[in-house]
């Protein structure tokens, strides 16, 4: 198993356009081999004293963090998704997205426990 996580800075007012960018990523990575998707957006955010969500993403006054996740079978399908997605004409013609995207964080992990019930 392969996990895609992000945590992602939204202007408050931008929810909306945020949701219809990401229903459109979603379904295309679910097309491309994802096995699940999670977009949750904040809502019990506390400050810690040394690092938390907010300063991680350098979160300014009005904006709300998502937290969201992919989970593929394998790193090679999520590699070729990604190639996939970034290839794609609709992505290239995006003039803009609902967030500002240097502040976004992003990485893969495997899992090293994983319990369902």
């Amino acid at each position: 198993m392969h996990i895609d996580g992000f945590l992602i800075p939204v202007p408050e007012d931008k929810k909306q356009a945020y949701l219809d960018l990401a229903q459109w990523f979603d379904e295309e990575m679910m097309k491309l081999g994802a096995i699940e998707i999670v977009e949750a957006w904040e809502s019990d955010i506390k400050d810690g004293q040394h690092t938390d969500f907010r300063r991680a993403v350098a979160a300014e006054p009005g904006e709300k963090i998502v937290f969201s996740w992919i989970i593929w079978p394998d790193k090679p399908t999520a590699e070729a998704a990604h190639k996939a997605i970034m290839e794609d004409e609709r992505m290239k013609d995006m003039a803009s997205v609902p967030f500002d995207g240097r502040r976004m964080v992003f990485g893969s992990f495997t899992d090293i426990v994983n319990l369902r019930a």
